[in-house]
């Protein structure tokens, strides 16, 4: 199975300033999930759907795999559907049918979870599935704003581990087809999707400076993507 993997960066951005070429470990932030795209060998081409000159001209320079699809003016700005992008690249490659879509902002994903994602995704269509996306267990006690039990009851004070697990759609990975997609109202997660469990730590999303700091931290600590 043939995968293209889609990776939007926009030039702006509002909680980190210039947050997909901000300095991470040495490189532009942006380097780390393409560069272990690019280590994946089940991916076969990486396509950054970009505003920035700057972006593309760093991109094409360093890794071999990327095509860089020019963002048009009517998809520009802060407040773009994330599915509206992803559609006008489905229909850039009209050849291409199944699609794995990430993010600068999940710099600690691995090759290895990547490639274990894939095949996920190649067993799961042979059942009732139709997509893959990441999530990231907790087992916690969670409440409404109103201070309503969610997962579990204040009266039986059970242990965290036994209690039902929730699952936070981590934004780490999507795998879907046009298919799917499609019949989804054009929407990356399907009608019927699996949930691919990444751990907390290869999980981190950076929405923050706060965010910045935590994951250029644990890339430090453990070592690169790659």
């Amino acid at each position: 199975m043939e995968i293209i993997a889609l990776v939007p960066m926009k030039a702006h951005s509002e909680r980190v300033p210039n947050k997909n070429i901000k300095p991470f470990n040495g490189d532009p932030l942006f380097f780390a999930i393409v560069r272990t795209l690019q280590h994946t060998e089940r991916i076969t081409k990486i396509v950054i759907n970009t505003d920035s000159n700057r972006i593309a001209d760093m991109a094409t320079k360093t890794f071999s795999k990327v095509q860089i699809n020019w963002r048009p003016t009517e998809l520009q700005g802060d407040f773009v559907s994330m599915n509206n992008i992803i559609d006008f690249d489905l229909k850039s490659f009209p050849e291409q049918e199944h699609f794995l879509q990430t993010h600068t902002t999940n710099p600690l994903l691995r090759v290895e979870t990547l490639t274990r994602a894939i095949e996920q995704y190649e067993e799961v269509l042979k059942q009732s599935y139709d997509s893959v996306f990441g999530v990231t267990r907790y087992l916690s006690r969670f409440y409404w704003q109103n201070a309503q039990a969610i997962n579990h009851n204040p009266a039986e004070l059970i242990r965290t581990q036994d209690l039902p697990p929730i699952f936070e759609e981590n934004s780490n990975l999507y795998l879907f087809s046009k298919a799917s997609f499609h019949a989804a109202d054009n929407k990356r997660i399907g009608l019927k999707p699996y949930l691919f469990e990444i751990n907390k730590l290869e999980a981190v999303d950076i929405d923050d400076e706060s965010d910045f700091i935590l994951a250029e931290t644990l890339a430090k600590q453990f070592g690169s993507a790659k």
